[in-house]
């Protein structure tokens, strides 16, 4: 299939969807989480990009980007093979993690930036993760609304200045517009942010809580000296969990051939 060139944008803001290579999970703990979110910070130096806003999903992340030094195929590209080596060499894999052609909008207007920072940031809530934008703390909506504490990570004040030049009332305006109803399309996984989600990230919560039931943690349970019990909670997971056992294998550490034989 022919690629098309990405339409540029005269204001270099963009909406970009970076996804995980064949849906795979992208981030499997919270240390995933911050270290992706380390990565985009330490590659600041390199682009001189700015973010504006983002929101990292199971399978996906959303990403506002205003494009700095260099273009933002080549910042993406620094970002994306810099969290594969430490994805990889935790999770003894090999190859990419984000699909090599990532989705990308661009933004010429405010009224479109708004719309798409409110779209992102409500993602978990579509997907049923959360019921507020508030309770899910992987998104840039608590960089904005935290009053006097300016964020290391995202540039809040292009966004906010759109709704007042007082902070105070930026912030509250921009809480209100946060949490309207709206049928605002955006790039997107099939265009579909609830299926993926209840199909891949939910299940590392349904492992959790399994493993919670036998009185394990995720990361306990492949040091579990007594074989018999490890292998009959690996059994009860393969059971009521939709993952894979090359998912569950990278998920709890364990080789896939004692998930096999459990």
């Amino acid at each position: 299939m022919a690629r098309y060139a990405r339409r540029k944008s005269s204001s270099k803001i963009y909406h970009i969807m970076l996804r995980g290579i064949n849906r795979m999970l992208v981030f499997l703990d919270d240390h995933d989480r911050y270290r992706f979110l380390d990565t985009i910070d330490r590659m600041k130096k390199e682009g001189e990009y700015e973010i504006l806003a983002y929101c990292l999903m199971g399978n996906h992340v959303h990403l506002i980007m205003k494009e700095g030094k260099d273009t933002i195929e080549i910042s993406l590209k620094r970002i994306g093979v810099s969290y594969a080596y430490f994805f990889n060499k935790k999770y003894h894999r090999v190859g990419h993690v984000f699909q090599d052609r990532f989705r990308s909008e661009a933004i010429e207007d405010d009224s479109y930036l708004i719309a798409a920072a409110r779209y992102i940031h409500n993602n978990p809530v579509k997907a049923g993760m959360v019921e507020r934008v508030w309770d899910y703390p992987w998104s840039s909506y608590h960089d904005y609304v935290k009053t006097g504490q300016a964020s290391e990570k995202v540039n809040t004040e292009i966004l906010l200045s759109i709704f007042s030049e007082d902070e105070t009332v930026a912030i509250r305006l921009f809480k209100e517009y946060t949490n309207q109803t709206s049928e605002d399309k955006f790039i997107d996984i099939d265009n579909n942010i609830e299926k993926p989600e209840k199909q891949v990230l939910n299940p590392v919560l349904i492992v959790e809580e399994l493993l919670k039931s036998h009185g394990y943690k995720l990361d306990e349970i492949r040091y579990l000296e007594d074989k018999k019990k490890r292998d009959q909670t690996l059994r009860e997971i393969k059971e009521k969990s939709p993952l894979s056992v090359r998912e569950l294998s990278r998920l709890l550490g364990i080789s896939k051939d004692i998930i096999y034989r459990a």
